[in-house]
């Protein structure tokens, strides 16, 4: 018979222990900054893991691209709420008359 390829969880945790290293070697508010990345690959383990890919690391990488992108567009959301809220009150800040 033929190897079993290993869930995505189980790769998942596997590359993060073989990144320690890597991580132990940055500055603390670099290693907080890994240390999320790797749980926003941990939040998408499901898809993950329905997409059947052979390389997780591929997987674990489009996780955390979306997670980005997230962030990103919730982002632009809030700075284009902020921006209409001036244009309604006025540059400096004073409501229309």
């Amino acid at each position: 018979m033929g190897r079993t390829v290993p869930t995505y969880r189980l790769a998942l945790e596997r590359m993060a222990r073989q990144w320690n290293d890597f991580k132990r070697a940055l500055r603390k508010g670099d290693r907080e900054a890994f240390e999320s990345l790797i749980n926003r690959a941990r939040m998408h383990s499901s898809a993950a893991t329905y997409a059947i890919s052979l390389d997780p690391t591929e997987s674990a990488f489009l996780s955390m691209l979306l997670e980005h992108e997230k962030e990103l567009i919730q982002l632009k959301k809030e700075r284009a709420a902020q921006e209409r809220k001036l244009e309604d009150t006025g540059e400096d800040g004073e409501q229309p008359v």
